[in-house]
């Protein structure tokens, strides 16, 4: 029988070693448990615990696959051991009973057996759990929840030790020796109140609408002592999701940005996600079980040759076998969302600063956008200050047809809800006309559509304070083409600096640009994956930016 705390032990020594690749946040988490390891004053290891998982998978048989026929004991990989333990076998050193770890989340590439890793969790809190837990999993449907399901059921029918101790019904598994049981559910907007579960799982959280089934479990485990939460997950081609949020946080608390002791984070994804096509570290990065498995890593390298051979392969590659936010193919995506996030900053000073603004207005019943930029003295970029604007009214109505969290980017502040089933331009003047108060607006760029009135009001202020300097910025592709140019070119080298706003980033990872006969590269609105409104104030603020900074004095149209 394999010790496998020692071979958790061994894994993180060697990832922070090197002799293991893995990503930075994987090294950090695996820090912090070899900490424990080696002298903690909080918390301790329950080796009566770690052994007593190590004779209950060696009583698990592998049902399938290259190690069919082993016990799940000496078929488990490093990162699965440590996986396996650390959210069990961590607990208070003055409450031996008490678990450190209430949240376990997991990052991690498709066919790195998530799911199999769960149902042993799952199995090993079925008989070491108190009587009557409950056990729950969630997934965007119903066929993805019973992926659990039926992986618990067939170690329990390859292993017969266990089969006497379980009952396996059509919509759940109960252990007979302890009476806990475990139900799979499909998603639903009202129906996972009222849960109580002792441990729960949200099985693909990057392709739910929202956050309501991570919140809707962890709710019901108020009054268990050692509540437990599993969230998995791939990649999904838009950052917009739940478990994009769930990632975000977990890795500003392995950063020590934000504390919270009861999250346990393996996040599989590659620390760089350029040259793809030829760096194995990606590949090793976003599939651990490939360290230890030759097979997988060269089934791996055949299918990044078709995805560098036929683009329609690529977004599945790198969304579900390297943890890359890949965002469609037929029209370009305008910039790479994690290039863009390289300039995200903790704080930006805007007060005296000279800037400019762009504005897009759509119709009155659709989102709205002001952005404003100034120069970066450090490197020369750009800083930005960015909103969007949607009628308060329709607010639920967009969120479900556009499968974003509106509430939340208006709780961040970087949206802000105005007039009712239409939206105010009121509002939205006399808001730019208060940021940009603490600013120098040395002028505002804008589309003629919908905006003249606007336009005229910055310019001439009711209360005769002094003006703004407006521009019409022609929506034509030679126009535009160098705006679009130079922030593209300020993102890759992650010199555009925002403060932290979801609602821009959702906007540049929708924004699609294609060409003109010319070669002149413009943002296509109609080809967009969805609102880019955002990005297009951004690029008639920047067009004002560079009249005024480098290009000759007839670009654009002077109002």
């Amino acid at each position: 029988m394999i010790n496998s705390f020692e071979r958790a032990v061994e894994y993180a020594r060697s990832v922070l070693d090197g002799s293991v690749p893995a990503p930075k946040y994987v090294k950090k988490q695996c820090a912090e448990f070899l900490r424990i390891v080696d002298d903690d004053t909080k918390y301790t290891i329950d080796f009566k615990r770690a052994k007593l998982i190590d004779k209950l998978t060696s009583l698990m048989i592998m049902p399938k696959g290259l190690a069919a026929g082993k016990t799940v004991n000496e078929a488990s990989t490093g990162f699965q051991r440590l996986f396996y333990l650390v959210p069990l076998c961590i607990v208070y050193k003055e409450d031996p009973k008490r678990r450190r770890y209430e949240k376990a989340l997991l990052e991690i590439a498709r066919k790195n057996a998530k799911t199999f890793m769960i149902a042993v969790l799952f199995l090993l809190l079925f008989l070491l759990e108190p009587k009557f837990s409950k056990f729950f999993s969630v997934a965007p449907d119903g066929k993805l929840s019973r992926e659990v399901y039926t992986a618990i059921k067939e170690i329990i029918r390859s292993s017969p030790a266990l089969r006497d101790h379980f009952k396996v019904k059509r919509d759940e598994i109960i252990c007979t020796a302890r009476e806990n049981t475990y139900t799979p559910l499909a998603y639903s907007n009202d129906r996972l109140d009222g849960k109580l579960p002792s441990a729960y799982l949200i099985d693909e959280a990057g392709a739910l609408p929202n956050g309501y089934a991570i919140e809707a479990m962890a709710s019901g485990q108020l009054t268990i002592l050692n509540k437990l939460g599993f969230v998995i997950s791939t990649k999904y081609p838009k950052i917009d999701n739940p478990f994009e949020a769930e990632v975000e946080y977990a890795k500003n608390v392995l950063d020590g940005i934000q504390e919270d002791e009861t999250l346990f984070a393996l996040l599989y994804e590659p620390d760089e996600t350029k040259g793809w096509e030829t760096d194995d570290t990606i590949l090793y990065h976003a599939n651990p079980l490939s360290v230890d498995v030759p097979q997988i890593f060269e089934d791996l390298k055949k299918k990044r040759q078709r995805a560098i051979a036929m683009k329609s392969r690529r977004e599945n590659f790198l969304c579900k076998h390297c943890n890359i936010i890949y965002q469609g193919q037929g029209t370009e995506s305008y910039v790479a969302v994690e290039d863009l996030r390289q300039g995200k900053v903790e704080h930006i000073d805007w007060n005296g600063r000279t800037a400019y603004l762009g504005l897009d207005l759509a119709m009155t019943e659709d989102n709205c956008a002001a952005v404003f930029v100034a120069e970066n003295e450090a490197d020369g970029g750009l800083d930005v200050l960015a909103y969007g604007y949607i009628p308060e009214d329709r607010i639920e109505e967009k969120s479900a047809n556009e499968k974003l969290d509106y509430y939340a980017l208006i709780e961040d502040g970087c949206c802000h809800a105005c007039g009712d089933r239409i939206i105010s331009y009121g509002y939205i003047e006399e808001h730019v006309r208060t940021v940009g108060s603490q600013m120098n607006v040395a002028g505002f760029g804008f589309d003629r559509y919908n905006c003249i009135s606007t336009a005229d009001k910055l310019e001439n202020p009711a209360d005769g304070s002094e003006g703004w300097q407006g521009t019409i910025v022609e929506q034509k592709s030679f126009v535009l083409h160098p705006a679009v140019k130079y922030v593209s070119e300020l993102v890759a080298q992650g010199r555009l600096h925002y403060e932290n706003n979801l609602m821009l980033e959702i906007n540049f990872a929708n924004a699609r640009c294609t060409y003109d006969s010319n070669m002149n590269r413009y943002i296509s609105k109609k080809k967009s994956a969805g609102k880019v409104d955002i990005v297009a104030a951004l690029i008639n603020a920047v067009f004002v930016y560079l009249q005024s900074n480098e290009a000759p004095s007839d670009w654009g149209v002077q109002l």
